[in-house]
């Protein structure tokens, strides 16, 4: 039975790294199946988010945080907040790094910072690989990161191109506790239907979308009704808010004569129905709700708790 013999491993790591680093897009190539939010827009992922890594010997259950910046409004506090509290939670830090990298900025120098007043051991990841001439090159990047901590690890792989994921794995399982499984097997997602949703909607916004619209966009789920919890129902029925804060961001996303918002709708419907496993009715809105990311009130109510 799986998770239950002496020697298999289980435990959580946190995913840290500046944004855009491809902290999801590891995920994602680790699981082979699309769970965690990916666009080339920084600060994707807002919230973190749990990916479970499961296998006959170890499962590892991911906590996806939002890239790693100084805040500038209550929605990056937030942010900010995910992050650290995800890392007191975790028995292993991978820290995300790229592999071109020759100095460190200054979002990563907040993240040297945090790792510096913790106890729990580091996995180096350093990603895209596949971006050097020489792989053997990633190493220079390493040399800059071990003048400020000391890895129990280093990972090097790229998410893009599939490899070096195993050599990951084996790297954190090693430091997990012996102990049973958590979570079935099977799963692979710690979230809700309509975290989901949301999720999916946002990224297909950022995908779409350029400028400042993407970091003004929030999904409010108004209404999820699925067969499951509604038998007599034949389809599943969301309808959700997109929230913005200005007119013209309004404008964009609707696009003319409604295109843009009719392109979204269809992409997250076509993912949703293929995650969810069942044929989908989804409605959208857009509405303008000036400086949200801004007020404590309006990021409790879109579910980014203060």
């Amino acid at each position: 039975m799986m998770g239950v013999e002496s020697d298999f491993r289980c435990g959580f790591a946190a995913l840290l790294g500046r944004p855009n680093v491809g902290k999801s897009s590891i995920i994602n190539a680790l699981l082979k199946e699309k769970v965690a939010a990916v666009s080339p827009k920084p600060q994707t992922t807002r919230n973190a988010v749990r990916c479970i890594y499961t296998t006959a010997s170890e499962q590892i259950v991911f906590v996806d945080t939002p890239g790693i910046h100084a805040p500038k409004h209550a929605l990056g506090g937030f942010m900010l907040k995910e992050a650290e509290e995800a890392l007191l939670s975790v028995d292993v830090v991978c820290y995300v790094v790229e592999a071109q990298d020759r100095a460190v900025g200054e979002k990563d120098g907040i993240i040297l910072k945090m790792l510096a007043s913790l106890s729990r051991p580091v996995v180096l990841t350093v990603n895209k690989i596949d971006k050097l001439a020489r792989t053997e090159d990633y190493k220079k990047a390493v040399a800059i990161y071990e003048k400020f901590i000391k890895p129990a690890a280093v990972a090097p792989l790229s998410a893009n191109k599939g490899t070096g994921l195993e050599g990951l794995a084996a790297a954190i399982s090693a430091l997990l506790p012996r102990q049973p499984a958590i979570y079935p097997e099977d799963m692979l997602m710690d979230s809700t239907e309509r975290f989901l949703a949301s999720e999916v909607i946002r990224e297909k916004i950022l995908r779409h979308t350029d400028e400042e619209v993407p970091h003004s966009v929030a999904v409010l789920i108004d209404e999820f009704k699925s067969p499951d919890e509604h038998p007599g129902e034949k389809l599943c029925t969301i309808r959700a808010t997109v929230i913005v804060e200005r007119p013209g961001q309004k404008g964009i996303i609707i696009g003319k004569n409604g295109t843009m918002l009719k392109q979204i709708g269809s992409e997250a419907r076509r993912e949703l129905e293929e995650r969810l496993g069942y044929k989908l009715f989804l409605q959208l809105w857009v509405k303008i709700k000036p400086g949200w990311r801004k007020s404590p009130e309006e990021l409790r109510r879109l579910g980014y708790r203060s």
